[in-house]
This record gives C-alpha cells, structure tokens and sequence, in this order.
C-alpha cells in the first residue's frame, strides 16, 4: 500500500498537517497551555503518528483494516467499529485522503486530548514540590500516551474524549457543554464508556454540595434517564443482549475472558481474584516480563502508573488535600471502568491502549495529591527547586 499515489495527496497531506498546527495553538489558550508548549506536543504526537503508519504497513494492523475497508465500498453508519469505517470512508472517498492524510486526522484528535491531559495536569501539579512537576511532564511525553491515540482507530477519538471529559471535570458548572461534546465523541467508538461517563455524571450532580436541591434533583434523574438510555444499549453492543440477569452477565464475563489470549499478551484472568485482575490490567506487565523493545516501554509506564497508585494512596490515606475538581465523577468513571475492563480484558496488548480511556483521570486524581507542600513527601526522589513552567 502506497503511502500517498497522487499530488491531491501531497497537498492534502500537508494542509491536515498545517491545520493541525493552528488548531493546537489556538486551542493552547483554551486548556491554559503556551502556543508553544502545544506546538511541541503536536510535532511530538506526529512523530508517533509517522512512526506507527510506517509500522503498520510494515507489520499489519486495524489501522490498515480500516483503511481498506474504507476504501472498498459504501459503509453504513454505526457505533464503535462501524463508527469509525465510516468516518474513515467519507474522508478516503469524501475528501479523497490517502492513508498518510487519513493518519494526520486521526493524530490531530489525539493530539487535542494530549494537549487537555497537559492542561489537567498543569493544574493538578499547582502547588506541588518540584518533582512532582517534573513527573506530570513525564507523564505528558510518555511514548505510549502518544503511539495509541495517533493512528486511525477508535484510541484517537476515545482518549481525546477522556482528556476532554477530564477537563470539563476540573470545572464542570462553566464546561457542561465540553463534557457534553466528550460524551458523544465517546458514544461513537465506544458506547459502553460513554455510559459509564453519564453514570459517574448522575452521581456528580446528585451529590455536588453547590447545587440546590430542586437543581440537583432535575439535573440528577436526567442525568439517569440517560444513563438509563445509554446503559442498555451500550450492554447491547458490547455482547450482553437485550435481557439483563446475574446469568447473563456471568456468560458475558466468562466467554469475554477467553477472548484474545492467543499471542504473547494473552493471560488466563479467570482463574484470578479481582484485585488480581485489576493490578493485570493497570500494570502489567512489569519489568520482570520484558521480551521486547516495546515490552520494556510498557513496562516503564507501568512502574510509573504504580507509583503513582501506591504513593497517591498513601497520601489520600494519610493527609487532607484540597480536592480540585468535580472528584465523584472522575472516581466513579475511573473505578466503574477500570473494574468492568479487568474483568473482560484478557490480553494486555489491549490493556495497554484500552486503559488510557481513563488513566488520564486517575492519573489527574493521584498527582493532584502527591507532594504538596501541605503534605509529608514519599521518602522517594530528591526535591530541586522548580516551578509550573515544565507543564506551561
């Protein structure tokens, strides 16, 4: 497969590439990032973005099979998969991408939710000792965050929904719309998620002290008359069935459990607990299992997601931080979620990209208590003086 075949390709190419650009600085302000801070996120999002067409191509994957499929004849719209094949359609036969044009448009929506996790955790390090800073930069520019959401496919459009959802968070009273917008972009690929986001939403406003009552009582059974909406139908598409019962629900985890364990991420997770199950999804694997150059990156933004669950544990145990940001709903959505996919995920290559559906709100959660001043430090990593800028 030709990367592009025509001039039309070369200029569409490179007029995503430039549009892209602009957007990410005139969306910097927005999520309270420098221009060229965004700028750089951008560029560093393409390089993986090149980096995983150039692999693809090479070594196969679904971003080709979308590609393809697209290519081939009319698809009818759907949600998930089907979501994306015909989005990817209108711009291979719409617009008449190449495969080059139709990355660069996937990249730019991860780049978005790159650029909101930046701003999120600019604002969960305020405060903060220095190398604590230093780790949410880190963080930003782990490989893994931008390799996933850079390719065609639903990683792009569900992380950029996440890092959107995340930011609406943080002020939910002035950002309902953008949480809004998070909900639909994540109702397209993958709908389950979006219920839970209405479900962690419902128990937001039910229990936001700065609502009225009369408010959060309407707020609230319209929030569950969605989810109630959403809920069904995301059981539906994912496998469950239309009638829901204990049974059913056991079939469904059972006969997922077995699902993609051939290859070298598959593991046997119905024998496992679930604590068992919930430390597989999140972090491993570890060092001890690197067979390649791509196990040992995994395995770095592992040991960096457990430190963070186990020294942000430690400090929500041990001190009283301010909260910042509406907290219920991004706990309800990060323990919903990552409970249901542990459960039912039994490969780790997907657990790698599948967790960063909502890594970045935990991750948001767990920074936003680690170091502060107010706070006794882990007695791990030496403290240099520094400020915000790293994230700015």
């Amino acid at each position: 497969m030709e990367i592009v075949s025509t001039a039309w390709h070369v200029i569409v190419a490179f007029s995503v590439f430039v549009i892209g650009a602009l957007l990410m600085i005139l969306l910097a302000r927005c999520f309270s990032v420098g221009s060229l801070r965004s700028l750089g996120l951008y560029c560093w999002h393409t390089i993986f973005c090149l980096f995983y067409l150039w692999f693809v191509l090479r070594f196969g994957g679904d971003a080709v099979a979308y590609f393809r499929k697209a290519s081939e004849g009319e698809v009818v719209f759907s949600f998930g998969t089907a979501g994306v094949d015909y989005f990817t359609a209108f711009l291979v036969q719409g617009v008449g991408v190449s495969i080059l044009g139709a990355f660069l448009i996937f990249n730019i929506f991860g780049s978005i939710g790159l650029l909101a996790l930046n701003g999120s955790l600019k604002v969960a390090t305020r405060n903060a000792k220095p190398y604590v800073i230093k780790l949410a930069t880190v963080i930003v520019f782990l490989p893994s965050v931008s390799f996933w959401s850079s390719a065609i496919g639903k990683d792009s459009l569900s992380f950029m929904a996440t890092g959107l959802a995340l930011w609406a968070a943080l002020d939910l009273g002035k950002r309902g719309l953008l949480m809004a917008i998070a909900i639909v972009v994540m109702l397209m690929v993958r709908p389950h998620m979006a219920g839970i986001m209405v479900m962690g939403l419902a128990l937001a406003v039910m229990f936001d002290s700065n609502m009225t009552l009369g408010k959060r009582l309407i707020c609230g059974i319209g929030a569950i008359s969605i989810a109630g909406m959403l809920v069904p139908f995301a059981l539906q598409y994912a496998g469950v069935g239309e009638t829901v019962s204990v049974d059913s629900l056991n079939a469904y985890i059972d006969k997922r459990q077995s699902y993609n364990m051939e290859g070298g991420g598959g593991v046997d997770i119905s024998s496992m607990s679930l604590p068992v199950q919930l430390f597989t999804y999140m972090f491993r694997p570890t060092f001890l299992e690197i067979n390649s150059i791509f196990s040992v990156a995994a395995a770095l933004d592992n040991a960096i997601l457990l430190y963070l669950f186990v020294f942000g544990g430690w400090v929500l145990f041990k001190c009283r931080v301010r909260s910042v940001g509406n907290r219920v709903f991004m706990w309800a959505y990060v323990l919903v979620a990552w409970i249901i996919l542990s459960m039912v995920t039994a490969n780790l290559g997907i657990a790698l990209r599948q967790k960063w559906m909502f890594a970045p709100m935990l991750i948001f959660l767990l920074l936003s208590v680690i170091g502060k001043k107010q706070c006794t430090t882990p007695p791990i990593l030496s403290l240099s003086k520094s400020d915000d800028s790293e994230l700015k």
